[in-house]
């Protein structure tokens, strides 16, 4: 059985093969875990891995410096050289930068750059989904169906240049989208927020908030067609547990 190549492995693989003067390479590795429902009930949920694989190369010619960038999905060992190749080629087709500078050098290297990359899975919604449940059996009490998106994502990047730098830096980032709808489907009020780990989101306040704009929708008013003035409910605070 083949040994898993770890992104920092690569990233030091695709600069060895590097014949430019200049290269950068970035590796992306993410992972995302998600929750759907509709109706007042969870129908869906997953969790999804990812990497991609960035190499941007530099050639100096007399009338300065020109650049080629390619990245690409899931690359092997096999596709790694390729790859160097095809950044090198696009970088020596294209006419200099106008605002090309040196590549950075001299930045010490994050600690935790030979580091697996960090994830995210389906406990990120640990106490998120039961009080999501809760959340829908208020709304079905109250005569509201709830629809919605929640998404948790974690990408960690690994950078490495020709000239010495080895940064690391992992990004998490979540959205929740809600819709509630009267049973008649007469009337709709939507409400999104983000979050980097969902334990500042209260579903239960955020049904709260959806029932008051519902209610806002009670009273009707026919009118022809034309232009008029639209007032736009402001976004809430994010609703914490």
């Amino acid at each position: 059985m083949s040994r898993t190549v770890k992104p920092y492995e690569t990233v030091e693989r695709a600069l060895e093969l590097s014949t430019a003067d200049g290269c950068v390479v970035i590796a992306d590795e993410d992972s995302s875990a998600n929750l759907r429902w509709a109706g007042n009930a969870l129908t869906t949920n997953g969790v999804t891995r990812g990497r991609t694989l960035t190499v941007i190369a530099t050639v100096d010619g007399a009338q300065g410096t020109a650049s080629g960038v390619v990245s690409r999905s899931a690359v092997t060992a096999d596709e790694l050289e390729p790859l160097v190749r095809a950044a090198e080629a696009a970088a020596r087709a294209a006419g200099p930068a106008e605002d090309a500078q040196p590549l950075v050098s001299g930045v010490p290297a994050s600690p935790d750059f030979t580091d697996a990359p960090a994830e995210t899975s389906s406990g990120v919604f640990a106490d998120f989904a039961p009080a999501l449940g809760e959340a829908f059996a208020r709304a079905r009490a109250g005569g509201r169906e709830l629809y919605g998106f929640a998404n948790h994502e974690m990408t960690s990047t690994y950078l490495g240049t020709s000239t010495g730098l080895r940064l690391r830096h992992d990004q998490p980032n979540g959205t929740l989208e809600i819709n509630a709808k009267s049973p008649d489907r007469t009337r709709s009020a939507w409400a999104g927020y983000s979050t980097r780990d969902f334990k500042d989101v209260d579903p239960a306040a955020v049904d709260a908030e959806l029932a008051k704009r519902l209610g806002w929708a009670e009273r009707r008013i026919d009118l022809p067609a034309g232009r008029y003035e639209t007032l736009l409910p402001r976004r809430p605070p994010s609703p914490t547990c």
